[in-house]
């Protein structure tokens, strides 16, 4: 009889976390509290407590071929950046297609998940829900949990660490209530923080209030979603011979491109920390809207008056009709008791940010427990490949004093690398994460092999984008496409863009080997002169 596997929430990692079960055989039941596929990425018109959702105009920092599923390529009349209404049409697409969303029960929240008495023995749990729809709460057994609720459900909201707040006038909240400008027109709006979130909403309101203040302690990096040809950043930054560069030598790389756009001191955003020791700020039009004065950098909020602030540089802005705290999340887990798994400050022990160590059988995962510097759902997909594995027993974990010894390793690396922050504890490098869990599987791509059989070919993925095809090459849940799929990924992310004829360019001669070797000479070029 086949593992009865119990998903937790139906959003990217959700919906994969069920095609995994399926393709190894498993019997998955998803509970998802809300009426929809998406989780995150489904827009709600009003902000409801325990469901995390974009804004009206979000759109996708990472570029379609980056973020898309393995096996399931996004269609190449989707735009490289997606608005969120065409991630849920692809989510639908991949439900639709891999017969996903007959194996999800709608408005029933999970309440408890408790190890039965004979879980040493079993490995089995028992899941506690409610039905809404019925206002009934019923348990049942299951042999295995994947949790897919993500990260960004709660708040992280320090109004207690801004003296005078509470006898402020304005209107204070946080970004996770936040959907549109409607409302602050013509106000004078301050958005605390720098992140994702912060950006974004900065830059939306400063084209309808009086005057929008961005509020940061430390400053920030901002790559802009396009860059050389005017292609996707991300598709030449996830490369892999980039990725095996010293730190040193990319964080000297990167600064030179970054200040090649607009000079960070000059605009009052240069932090003290380096590129590569904070999580990036994608933002197109944030320098565009600090030079015409539409937003006006300033330093932390050292108190609150009654009508406005006073910065820590001493400056003082009244007449403040808005705060917005773009401060990040914390994550929780309130269904998992602390004997199971423990979160404090923002930390929790997951070997490879998946399985709780002390756990024996491992018969329960945390999916997307991550934030990778670059897309999160092929790190999702390639960890429910993972977890699948282990439930159904074709893949073992380590002892425990090798997983621990991994996790504090991480650790280590995590806090030498960026500065202290509570974002920062599960961070995680896009081709590093990817690997990292796709060796435990036997699924990644070993080069030496692929360049005996079909150098041309090797040579486009080594030095190409790291697309989450390059995991289907080879070993269990191998694709028939992923080659294919490869080779016309550069087609997918010109098609929505160049949507109208052109003079050919001269495209006669130099073949690709060639030209790879010439861009390899260009970087060690690039890499001397920096020495």
């Amino acid at each position: 009889m086949a593992k009865k596997v119990a998903v937790i929430g139906a959003g990217a990692s959700g919906l994969t976390a069920i095609k995994c079960c399926l393709d190894e055989g498993l019997q998955p039941v998803c509970f998802e509290k809300g009426t929809d596929i998406g989780g995150l990425w489904n827009f709600k018109e009003e902000a409801l407590p325990g469901f995390g959702s974009v804004f009206r105009s979000t759109v996708t920092i990472n570029s379609k071929e980056m973020i898309g599923f393995s096996d399931f390529p996004i269609p190449k009349e989707y735009p490289n950046f997606m608005h969120h209404s065409w991630v849920i049409k692809y989510f639908r697409l991949y439900a639709d297609n891999f017969g996903l969303s007959k194996h999800i029960r709608f408005r029933q929240r999970v309440d408890n998940v408790k190890p039965r008495e004979d879980f040493a023995e079993t490995g089995q749990w028992d899941i506690t829900y409610t039905d809404e729809e019925k206002n009934e709460s019923k348990t049942e057994v299951y042999d295995a949990v994947m949790v897919c609720t993500g990260h960004h459900v709660y708040p992280h909201y320090p109004r207690d660490s801004f003296p005078g707040i509470d006898d402020f006038q304005g209107k204070t909240m946080h970004s996770i209530d936040y959907k549109d400008f409607r409302g602050y027109e013509n106000k004078r709006v301050i958005v605390i923080g720098i992140g994702n979130s912060g950006g974004d909403i900065a830059v939306e309101l400063s084209q309808h209030t009086s005057q929008l203040f961005l509020s940061t302690r430390r400053g920030g990096w901002i790559v802009h979603r396009n860059s050389s040809r005017g292609l996707p950043t991300d598709i030449w930054a996830n490369r892999r011979w980039a990725d095996a560069l010293p730190l040193w030598v990319k964080e000297r790389v990167a600064q030179r491109i970054l200040n090649r756009r607009f000079d960070y001191t000059e605009y009052g955003l240069k932090p003290k920390h380096t590129v590569f020791g904070q999580f990036p700020t994608v933002n197109d039009d944030l320098p565009n809207r600090i030079v015409t004065g539409s937003i006006i950098v300033k330093p932390n909020i050292k108190r609150f008056t009654k009508t406005g602030v006073i910065f820590e540089n001493d400056t003082v802005e009244d007449d403040i009709d808005a705060v917005i705290f773009a401060t990040g999340y914390r994550f929780d887990f309130p269904f998992i008791g602390d004997s199971v798994m423990k979160v404090e400050n923002n930390h929790v022990n997951l070997y490879k940010y998946v399985f709780p160590p002390n756990l024996e059988p491992p018969t329960l995962s945390l999916i997307g427990l991550i934030q990778p510097v670059g897309a999160i759902m092929p790190i999702s997909e390639i960890q429910c490949r993972w977890a699948t594995r282990v439930y159904k027993g074709t893949t073992k974990l380590p002892p425990q004093e090798v997983m621990l010894a991994d996790i504090k390793k991480k650790k280590l690396s995590i806090s030498k690398r960026y500065y202290q922050c509570s974002r920062h504890t599960i961070q995680v490098e896009f081709i590093t994460a990817l690997d990292d869990v796709a060796v435990e599987i036997g699924v990644k791509p070993t080069f030496a092999r692929l360049f005996l059989s079909d150098p041309r070919f090797a040579l486009q993925c080594y030095f190409g984008p790291c697309t989450p095809y390059q995991y289907r090459l080879v070993g269990p849940g191998a694709w028939k496409g992923a080659k294919e799929a490869i080779q016309t990924q550069w087609d997918r992310i010109t098609f929505p863009i160049k949507v109208r004829a052109t003079p050919d360019d001269d495209k006669a001669g130099i073949p690709g080997i060639l030209k790879a070797l010439v861009v390899l000479v260009v970087i060690l070029a690039l890499i001397w002169n920096l020495l």
